[in-house]
């Protein structure tokens, strides 16, 4: 069997090195031959289906399907057949018999993702599914064997919620057979060069491109950052990035504001105090607007083929004022030589 680095790394998951992370892996690599019931915690976007999709292809059910739903998406009166499946004429609209999410994942692994949001309705036919291994579907008066196994989701603690009377005690001591905790971005920030790097390269690949360089002014922003969206978050930052850039290097100016400064206190706070931590990173307004005319004017360029006249359009400028700061920028724009233009010229054109 393949260790689960091999396997990580071959479906996109990656090890960086803080030992939070190695921890969960290590416990993987413990339970990769087990068929036992799995409840990952974390928040979202901390990788849950990822790990649970990790999970599946290192068991004895790996070649079998590998099914994974969010239980949040769907309504009280929806999730019951999604799961379960319906019978035709059990609801308007099903005009077909429709097997369920278990059915599909016969001898294979179905993952509740969300099962925090689980009504109670619901979660005592859950528990009948787990005990005696057989569904009904709705409006159906036969049972159908089921043979899966069960990896659930949550972004809760599920024992606060038996506490609260919002999670059933008996549902919860069938799934909690091996329980997984799975950190916030912002508690394994070790790895967060590591994943940065990793999705840049293949977003950038998929633009037929290599990923740049990034500015130590970029960097130290992520790091600031708290990535409440967590690995997610991180990744769709990354998309964005790999898809606007166009200066070649990626620099605060491609950033926005609330990334740059999130932690920025409203326009009526009064300045800190000398030695007051939080607030008082110094930073360069002047190299901050240089970045962001750079890039605009770089992209301007590029979308117009070099076309002066309608990049000052597309910049809603002059042609004259886009020339001057063709000039100002000219250091760092690596324009063209036919693009940028003299001084001379910019005398005539006043």
């Amino acid at each position: 069997m393949r260790s689960i680095d091999e396997v990580g790394a071959e479906h996109g998951v990656i090890i960086g090195p803080s030992p939070r992370m190695w921890a969960v892996f290590e416990f993987l690599r413990v339970i990769a031959g087990s068929e036992s019931t799995v409840v990952i915690t974390g928040e979202s976007g901390t990788g849950k289906e990822v790990i649970a999709s990790l999970i599946h292809r290192q068991s004895p059910r790996k070649h079998r399907p590998f099914v994974a739903v969010s239980c949040s998406l769907f309504s009280d009166t929806l999730i019951e057949s999604e799961l379960f499946g319906h019978e035709r004429g059990a609801f308007t609209g099903a005009i077909r018999d429709r097997p369920g999410r278990f059915e599909l994942a016969e001898s294979g692994t179905v993952l509740l993702d969300d099962i925090d949001d689980v009504p109670l309705s619901m979660q005592v036919k859950l528990l009948r599914v787990l005990q005696n291994h057989t569904v009904e579907r709705l409006g159906g008066t036969k049972t159908v064997a089921v043979n899966v196994r069960v990896i659930a989701g949550t972004k809760r603690d599920l024992r606060t919620m038996v506490a609260d009377g919002t999670f059933r005690e008996d549902l919860y001591y069938r799934l909690n057979v091996l329980p997984l905790t799975l950190p916030p971005l912002r508690e394994r920030m070790e790895d967060l060069p590591v994943l940065m790097q990793h999705f840049l390269e293949r977003f950038f690949k998929q633009r037929g491109e290599a990923a740049p360089a990034v500015s130590a002014g970029v960097a130290r922003a992520f790091a600031r950052y708290d990535w409440p969206g967590n690995v997610r978050e991180l990744e769709n930052m990354c998309e964005r990035l790999a898809q606007t850039n166009m200066c070649g290097t990626i620099g605060a100016g491609c950033l926005a504001a609330g990334m740059m400064f999130p932690h920025a206190a409203p326009a009526t706070a009064p300045p800190p105090a000398d030695g007051e931590p939080g607030l008082a990173v110094p930073i360069s307004l002047d190299e901050r607007v240089r970045q962001l005319e750079h890039m605009l004017i770089t992209w301007a360029l590029r979308a117009s083929d070099g076309n002066q006249t309608r990049a000052a359009e597309l910049l809603q400028i002059k042609r004259s004022t886009l020339q001057g700061r063709m000039v100002r920028c000219q250091p760092v724009l690596d324009l063209p030589a036919a693009s940028a233009p003299s001084p001379s010229s910019l005398v005539s054109a006043r």
